[in-house]
């Protein structure tokens, strides 16, 4: 006789032989002995776990010779002794037929059925027809049939195996009852290959068994069909073949499951060198990269699940995270090590880009590159923080967790500093007079000094202690007052007595005078620099007495008389703020955004508090549409790099003071508009014809 693979030799003859269906079974069983037979039957699920075989059986048990209760057939299993049972287990039973719906799917053929299930069975009680790959079926040829299935002669039953119920149609399902097939469990494959290894005499190990068992998927032929290879190809001791792990990985292209666990706990590490090195192995080694991703995504998941279920190294065994997994219990344990390394949120990221990887090498002409860069992206992705962390931390810093030292943010921008405000003097060393002591923004002048633009002067934080006043040299014989542009008194150090002084003008020893006589003060806010030009004074102010002050903190340095450049003052309550709007035009135009530039141009920007009011000369509807959330976005970036406040916000349009506005508002400096109201014929119009302009269109080329 020939030899038979196992999957058809060891294939059930009775419904108690089929593993993992019991659902299925146990039905089929009550509704035989009660007599309650349906004319259509719909068999589905997985490959490779029963449904065919389960529709032999019925076959046989609906036509077996001898009745239930009897001694021969105690139970509404077949008998397995009688003729019709033996000729449909051998599958050349005369009222039994098995159609391929693969090739017969047309409706020709679907005709001849019908014609044919008119006529009685020539032996047995029923004329059973078994579709198998039932959804093959074309629609018109399911349309010829329905009849049939809805109204059957008594002796005709329809019998459907399909892995796909989707693609038969519901006219059909409605007709029939349908049974929903399980994938078979781990535990039950397992108990039946290790059933078949003893009686093949083949010696094995349980990590063996459990390989073959995964390998099945869920369907006990495909784990058969694999048992078959390893025992063609297993070493033969002592005259029995010995299947052991390493070699059955090696005839189905796969590796051990150590390999992933070691590239996750390297991308733990953040160490990338370490995954390209273990990838350039496997793949130097002659594996697929198509199955390296394919495994690299069914250990992600077993993680996963092994994370959600709470499963540890120490309760590997049982439970629901068993039932979940599907596996062995040490590769349970190695997905608990895994899991413990990672949070939910990180291994679902895992497992998403594994999943796009092993998508993109089925159409990829460099496979090898693609599966290196998704590993290289899971040790990326792992210095990345949540989205609810890193907006925590800007919010206010609290609320988030800490970061990973080994973690990387991407840089967004943050607040300007504030700008370096000079403590406040102790009560004891406070001056009596200071020309700054009521000014709100005296860190303004802090760092003006003679012929110098304002600059920032670090301060002590301690004043020193002064024990006696400081010495005054002797006064200088003053000419006639002398005229300068502004009187500018430093501010006062910490711990040193005000002077008032007449002009902080220095003239160098042996220069030209340009008036009677100079006068030097000396500052610790004052840095040497080149001397500029004299400028002319706008009126004359009666000069005091000079004095020559010495201090500790101070260094002589040669000036001439200058006007110093008044401080920009800040913007009081309800003041427009025209310098940040300055800054948020620039920034629009510079970003393409010339609608929005040209509406915030226009716009009033008024402070008021710690709140930016854009009072906008748009509409409600065309404010959301002009100053979209980019704009919007670059608009408060813009107002705090500035300077401005962090509350902003955009106003519409007032209906009634649109018009006055629009009229009252001088063009801004520099824009289309404003060249335009400078242009001698634009402005002889206006003179003559009074005229007025609406609209300035700007068509010069950038």
């Amino acid at each position: 006789m020939a030899y038979q693979v196992l999957a058809r030799k060891y294939r059930p003859r009775r419904f108690a032989d089929v593993a993992g269906q019991d659902h299925v079974t146990v039905t089929l069983m009550n509704a035989l002995t009660q007599q309650r037979i349906a004319h259509g039957y719909i068999f589905s699920g997985h490959r490779g776990i029963g449904k065919t075989t389960i529709a032999r059986i019925l076959a046989a048990a609906l036509n077996c010779r001898n009745p239930i209760g009897s001694e021969l057939r105690p139970l509404a299993e077949p008998c397995e002794v009688c003729e019709s049972c033996t000729e449909i287990r051998a599958g050349n039973a005369v009222d039994v037929i098995e159609i391929d719906a693969a090739t017969n799917r047309g409706i020709d053929e679907i005709r001849e059925l019908r014609d044919a299930a008119r006529y009685r069975p020539s032996r047995d009680r029923y004329k059973i027809y078994i579709l198998d790959e039932a959804h093959q079926i074309t629609d018109a040829a399911f349309n010829a049939l329905l009849k049939t299935l809805e109204e059957p002669p008594d002796h005709v039953i329809f019998m459907m195996a399909t892995t796909q119920p989707e693609d038969i149609p519901q006219t059909v399902r409605s007709r029939c009852q349908h049974f929903s097939f399980h994938a078979v469990k781990l535990v039950d494959i397992l108990g039946e290959i290790r059933a078949i290894a003893a009686h093949e005499n083949v010696d094995t190990d349980e990590a063996a068994l459990a390989l073959l068992a995964e390998a099945g998927d869920g369907s006990m032929r495909d784990a058969l069909s694999i048992m078959d290879q390893a025992i063609a190809s297993a070493p033969v001791e002592d005259g029995r073949p010995r299947l052991v792990a390493q070699q059955i990985r090696e005839l189905m292209g796969t590796v051990p499951n150590a390999v992933f666990e070691r590239i996750l706990q390297a991308v733990n590490d953040n160490n990338s060198a370490e995954v390209m090195t273990t990838a350039n192995q496997l793949l130097d080694a002659g594996n697929s990269p198509a199955q390296l991703a394919r495994q690299a995504v069914r250990y992600l998941r077993n993680s996963l699940i092994a994370k959600i279920s709470g499963l540890t190294p120490e309760s590997a065994e049982g439970g629901a995270a068993a039932e979940l997994l599907q596996i062995s219990p040490d590769e349970q344990r190695r997905a608990a090590r895994t899991a413990a390394l990672f949070t939910e949120e990180e291994l679902t990221r895992f497992l998403q880009t594994m999943l796009r990887t092993f998508d993109e090498l089925g159409y990829r002409q460099e496979q090898r590159f693609h599966f290196e860069l998704g590993l290289l992206k899971l040790v990326h992705l792992r210095r990345l923080l949540p989205v609810e962390e890193v907006l925590s931390q800007l919010a206010g810093g609290g609320g988030g967790s800490a970061p990973r030292a080994q973690s990387a943010v991407r840089p967004v921008a943050a607040a300007p500093a504030p700008r370096p405000t000079a403590p406040a003097a102790p009560a004891d060393t406070r001056p009596a007079f200071s020309p700054f002591a009521d000014t709100p923004n005296r860190e303004r002048f802090q760092g003006i000094s003679v012929g110098h633009q304002p600059e920032p002067v670090p301060v002590a934080k301690t004043a020193p202690p002064v024990a006696a006043p400081l010495p005054v040299a002797p006064p200088v014989p003053v000419a006639p007052p002398v005229a300068v542009a502004a009187p500018v008194s430093p501010p006062p150090a910490l711990g040193v007595p005000p002077v008032v002084a007449a002009s902080p003008l220095a003239t160098p020893p042996g220069a030209a005078q340009p008036v009677a006589a100079p006068v030097e003060v000396v500052s610790p806010f004052s840095a040497p620099s080149t001397p500029p030009p004299p400028v002319p004074a706008p009126a004359p102010i009666p000069v005091a007495p000079p004095a020559a002050v010495a201090s500790p903190f101070s260094a002589p340095a040669p000036a001439t008389p200058v006007a110093a450049p008044p401080a920009p003052a800040p913007s009081a309550p309800g003041e427009p703020a025209s310098h940040l709007q300055d800054a948020v035009v620039d920034a629009l135009s510079n970003a393409k955004q010339g609608s929005a530039s040209d509406a915030i141009g226009d716009a009033n920007f008024i402070l008021d508090g710690d709140t930016l009011k854009i009072q906008t000369m748009l509409s409600k509807i065309m404010l959301g549409v002009v100053v979209n959330a980019d704009a919007e976005k670059i608009l408060r970036l813009a107002v705090r790099q500035a300077g401005g406040p962090v509350n902003i916000t955009l106003l519409p349009a007032d209906p009634a003071m649109k018009a006055a506005e629009k009229k009252a508002k001088a063009p801004r400096s520099g824009s289309a508009q404003a060249k335009a109201m400078e242009h001698p014929i634009v402005q002889r119009a206006q003179s003559l014809f009074q005229a007025e302009i609406r609209n300035v269109i700007d068509l010069r080329e950038d």
